[in-house]
């Protein structure tokens, strides 16, 4: 149940005013012969009444004065969306042009001449504006990770984190390895509300140990943890899964080798090659309906002023009284315009 505070609660030692009407509230006239006046039990109703419509539109009138308010909280309400820890490549390719042609073509008015960082930005940019109920955390990872945000429903935020990646250069390397633990660690501490996931966004690969491997087989299990990449190719033709079409140089790729550790992981795993823009849009748009589920998220409700309410209540407290004094004008007025 929701409690009220209290702005200013001083106006509480005045309540006691509310025992005016019946104290000092008297129509009491002395008549002769009083016993030829036969008993009204209605006007007797009438009038007690009228003292207690007073005493409440005293005391409401008090408490409005006092400012009563609902303080910010913040409550749990169900919704259809999911959890997101994105993780996006730092490294120095990550600065290279997205969808390159290969370098023994013709160069085309229609080659996009953004980096890779900068069309990640805004697809991710897109992603979180449609889906307002989501909860992201943000992760920059190359040869170190480092938790840019935290897991929050605060879209600014997450919009200009986003924003912010597309800034500035790459380092040399990446250990996604890294960057999947420190993932993983930004839910161990939280409840379970619904499919969390991690999104991955990258153009390299990485050869994990065996070791390595079941550490994130275990956590990704225990955590019930999703795992999302957006794989953005940088070599044309070749793919993360084998092909008859292969070249030798692609057999050893470590891009192939890390999607291969991801699918021993045993759990909800999906690559997308990206190597054009009408394919990340694919992948974004793929993940959106993939990830529609009931979801308890946790919503801030500001503080609520509830003087109105009390200042209401004191006035339809006072409507009785107005009528009974209208009623009794009435009544005089009658009796002296009579014929």
């Amino acid at each position: 149940m929701t409690e009220f505070n209290w702005a200013h609660p001083v106006f509480f030692y005045f309540l006691p005013l509310a025992l005016l009407p019946w104290l000092f509230l008297n129509t009491t006239k002395t008549v002769v012969w009083q016993g030829f006046i036969p008993r009204d039990s209605l006007s007797l109703i009438l009038s007690w009444l009228s003292k207690l419509s007073a005493s409440v539109a005293i005391i409401f009138l008090l408490l409005a004065l006092a400012n009563p308010y609902i303080p910010e909280q913040v409550v749990e309400r169900t919704r259809q969306g999911a959890e997101f820890v994105i993780l996006l490549d730092r490294s120095r390719s990550m600065d290279d042009q997205f969808a390159r042609p290969p370098w023994n073509t013709l160069r085309r008015d229609t080659v996009i001449s953004r980096s890779k960082r900068e069309v990640s930005r805004d697809y991710l940019a897109e992603f979180v504006r449609r889906r307002p109920d989501d909860r992201f955390g943000y992760v920059f990872f190359s040869t170190k990770s480092t938790e840019i945000l935290k897991l929050t429903y605060n879209k600014e935020a997450v919009l200009a984190t986003i924003n912010a990646g597309g800034l500035g250069k790459g380092l040399s390397q990446t250990d996604i390895f890294k960057a999947l633990s420190l993932a993983v660690n930004m839910y161990k501490d939280e409840p379970y509300r619904g499919s969390r996931n991690i999104l991955l966004i990258s153009d390299g690969g990485q050869v994990f140990s065996a070791e390595q491997t079941a550490y994130l087989h275990h956590v990704f299990k225990k955590m019930r943890l999703n795992l999302y990449w957006i794989y953005l190719r940088s070599m044309k033709g070749m793919t993360l899964d084998a092909s008859d079409n292969d070249s030798l140089l692609w057999i050893d790729m470590p891009e192939r080798k890390l999607h291969k550790a991801f699918k021993k992981l045993g759990v909800p795993y999906q690559a997308f090659e990206a190597g054009s823009l009408d394919e990340f849009s694919k992948a974004i748009d793929e993940i959106h309906k993939q990830q529609s589920q009931p979801l308890i998220v946790e919503e801030r409700v500001p503080k609520q002023s509830q003087h109105d309410l009390f200042l209401s209540i004191a006035l339809l407290a006072f409507l009785p009284l107005v009528l009974s004094r209208w009623l009794t004008v009435l009544g005089v007025y009658q009796a002296t315009h009579k014929p």
